[in-house]
């Protein structure tokens, strides 16, 4: 990192430092969370957006709240930064609560919002500065920040242009240094990244990777990349209707799936070959995928071949039966859609998930295999994600 660049993030640090001890010295709670809600509900006529919405985030962590489509995400975040009020719950942001401390709340936090909010004719300077006022800051403090921020988020060329000539990437970075300019304890990002390329994307997350680690900002992200809270979060929940379906480190909740999933990529008695699968213990569940690959590389259509249940999960579809009868189910409804959709011939890829006791299990599997009457071309080893843990609690229906 260059060396002017780590000047600035270590006066950006003790900036951070000094407001946080200012807020404490004007009543907020000491050893509070940094977000924390109960019961937080919110509705829009007959939409329940959030339902009894329970958190609690540490002070220097960065909490992604993901879901679909729908689920209730940026109205957690509007709640949080006073935009809207909940019907009924609590909720206490950097220890003062949302509804009967709103100014409080707001000089704690900086917010940036899933949509672009930029005057498109005022400068970056100008628009900085707007905003350092309009939070009644000292006019000196003002330039003084700005020069610190724009150095950080790199746009010192582009200040004093109109921010209609940014590209997508400076008008987010621009975004991230007026959430900042207020110096924040907390920091808000609804989908932060959206539109970026990769390349923008990393730098940001690099940004605000330092100032954690040097100025103790909590930050609260929602983001549809997955691969982006499971590299960056300290914790993750899972939203889905309203609700929090689930919550815990990214690996945690992907260890809670099972060991590494095993590809095997042949063709030949398919049937045989899953009827063999069945019978292992050392299995915990599999899945033929349901787009089938010809010889010559072109697709077959065919239809979807459900998971088949691992032991001991209840799923939406095994709900109140028997494992031993769900499991059956699961199974032959499998066989009967992935038979029906492969051709004589045509590759098939299989998924299978192992139970914890098997370890890396690939040549038991692939002789398993070719002893059933299913040739093996090729295999490899897919880690669980964080995807997984995504769809194995919200599904995989599409959204609006």
């Amino acid at each position: 990192m260059p060396l002017f660049l780590e000047s600035r993030l270590i006066v950006l640090a003790t900036i951070f430092k000094q407001n946080r001890e200012g807020k404490l010295a004007q009543g907020q709670d000491a050893g509070v969370y940094a977000i924390e809600t109960s019961g937080l509900t919110k509705s829009f006529g007959k939409v329940k957006a959030v339902v009894g919405l329970d958190l609690k985030v540490e002070e220097g962590a960065l909490y992604a709240l993901l879901g679909p489509n729908g689920a209730g995400k940026t109205t957690t975040i509007n709640l949080l930064t006073t935009l809207i009020g909940p019907d009924k719950g609590m909720a206490k942001v950097a220890g003062y609560d949302v509804v009967k401390q709103p100014g409080m709340v707001r000089r704690s936090i900086g917010v940036t919002f899933q949509e672009v909010s930029l005057d498109r004719n005022l400068t970056g300077r100008s628009l900085l500065d707007i905003h350092g006022r309009l939070y009644q800051l000292p006019q000196k403090e003002i330039k003084k920040r700005i020069e610190q921020l724009v150095e950080l988020v790199e746009l010192q060329e582009v200040l004093d242009r109109p921010v209609k000539t940014y590209s997508g990437g400076m008008k987010r970075r621009l975004e991230l240094a007026r959430g900042l300019l207020t110096e924040p304890s907390i920091l808000f990002l609804d989908e932060p990244t959206v539109g970026l390329d990769p390349h923008n994307r990393e730098n940001i997350w690099a940004y605000l990777q330092e100032l954690r680690s040097r100025g103790n900002l909590t930050i609260m992200l929602t983001t549809h990349y997955l691969d982006e809270a499971e590299k960056l979060a300290d914790k993750v929940g899972i939203i889905d209707e309203g609700k929090l379906v689930v919550e815990g480190s990214p690996a945690s909740l992907i260890a809670s799936l099972g060991t590494d999933i095993i590809k095997l990529t042949g063709s030949g008695d398919l049937a045989r070959f899953k009827e063999a699968l069945r019978q292992q213990e050392w299995i915990a569940a599999f899945r033929v995928a349901s787009e089938r690959i010809k010889q010559d590389g072109s697709s077959i259509e065919g239809a979807s071949a459900p998971v088949s249940a691992p032991r001991g999960v209840e799923s939406p579809e095994t709900a109140g039966k028997s494992e031993e009868t769900a499991l059956s189910e699961a199974v032959e409804a499998t066989t009967t859609a992935s038979d029906m959709a492969v051709e004589p011939g045509g590759i098939t890829e299989i998924l299978i998930n192992l139970t914890s006791e098997a370890g890396r299990s690939v040549k038991p599997l692939v002789d398993l295999a070719e002893h059933n009457g299913f040739e093996v071309a090729d295999v490899s080893l897919q880690r669980p994600t964080l995807n997984e843990v995504f769809f194995k609690y919200t599904g995989r229906r599409l959204r609006d």
